[in-house]
């Protein structure tokens, strides 16, 4: 049933509404990997956030070893492109390039059954809470509030998470002002997370995290590098907040290897990455393995099929870059008023590419 007929891949580059940066790079556009999938009439859509070398890469290395197959054997075609890569190198590029067309299988096999994307995955609840992410280094005090407020007066969003780390940690007492600013905009009851992505030191981490206890931040997302996991271990065992990384997860032995470490209390994955929803699916399952909770990293409405239907999720990123950019070139994306969401009842994701908005944006 359903032989691919066709695969192809093009690159997006849709530019920042203000200048970002966090703990360790500064970016002024993001660019959009968006794959099509083609059997029987009927097409699936998969993305990653990627150089657009990632497109080329569908086009001419994977293409060739998924058209043909058969659409209903997901795990088969993912096993074919990973060999495929095998000498490209598969973290890194190709596979980002893979898990974008590993989204696109997985949407185009529900779509031919007619079934909704969770629905086939198989609901483990029917909605999965999300936390407002931003609050760039880059933003100045009011820009900052400003969000914040959005994500948690306006929109009821119980949880936010700003960027700090500045500079590689060169600028702790403006961190720690920001992150004093972020509790007094948000107040008491909202949870308040912080990410330093990789910039401080293991002992200079230990140190903040000791002076932002008094405004109650309960998630230190990469306080070192997530390479550094004697590291990440040290600043698990001595700070009061849940440690996380895993974002630059590529396979199944860069999870294990974290997990097994202890190197975190949340396990963060991104499938966009990762190996599409095949490579989530077993990143979650070495997490639970170690009695970890998961949480998606980015691309919100890529993973709301695949969180919901995730036993051991704890959250969803509704990441300010990423929303802006699949509310923009998607028909379908999701409303997330009170903190959760809720997949769609569509068949596949429900994500439908606006054509004429996309080629705005296109460069490859």
């Amino acid at each position: 049933m359903g032989a691919i007929s066709g695969v192809r891949a093009a690159a997006y580059e849709v530019p920042t509404d203000l200048p970002e940066a966090d703990g360790t790079l500064a970016w002024e556009s993001t660019t959009a990997v968006v794959v099509r999938v083609e059997a029987e009439r009927s097409a699936g859509l998969g993305w990653t956030y990627a150089p657009a070398a990632a497109a080329a890469l569908v086009n001419e290395v994977l293409a060739e070893v998924v058209r043909g197959g058969d659409a209903m054997d997901v795990p088969r075609l993912w096993s074919a492109m990973v060999a495929q890569v095998r000498n490209a190198g598969r973290p890194g590029v190709a596979g980002y390039a893979l898990s974008a067309v590993d989204v696109a299988l997985w949407d185009l096999k529900a779509r031919l059954l007619g079934l909704p994307l969770a629905r086939l995955f198989g609901l483990a609840r029917e909605r999965v809470p999300v936390y407002g992410s931003g609050g760039f280094t880059t933003y100045a005090d009011d820009v900052t509030a400003r969000q914040l407020r959005g994500w948690v007066h306006e929109q009821g969003i119980g949880r936010v998470k700003i960027k700090i780390g500045e500079s590689w940690g060169r600028f702790p007492e403006r961190d720690l002002h920001r992150i004093a600013q972020a509790r007094h905009v948000i107040g008491p009851d909202a949870e308040l997370y912080v990410d330093a992505n990789g910039g401080y030191t293991a002992k200079q981490a230990i140190r903040q995290a000791g002076r932002m206890g008094e405004h109650d931040v309960r998630w230190f997302e990469e306080p070192v590098s997530s390479d550094d996991l004697p590291g990440l271990r040290l600043v698990r065992d001595r700070a009061e907040p849940d440690v996380t990384a895993g974002e630059y997860g590529c396979d199944a032995a860069y999870f294990t290897r974290m997990c097994r470490e202890q190197a975190v209390d949340c396990l963060q994955i991104d499938a966009g990455r990762c190996g599409g929803y095949t490579g989530w699916f077993a990143a979650a399952a070495i997490a639970a393995g170690h009695n970890l909770q998961v949480s998606a990293h980015c691309a919100p409405h890529l993973h709301l099929p695949a969180a919901v239907a995730t036993m051991n999720v704890r959250h969803l990123e509704w990441f300010h870059d990423h929303v802006r950019i699949e509310s923009e070139l998607f028909e379908g994306a999701a409303d997330p008023a009170g903190g959760e969401l809720r997949p769609s009842e569509e068949p596949g994701h429900g994500l439908r590419l606006r054509d004429r908005v996309a080629e705005r944006y296109r460069v490859a």
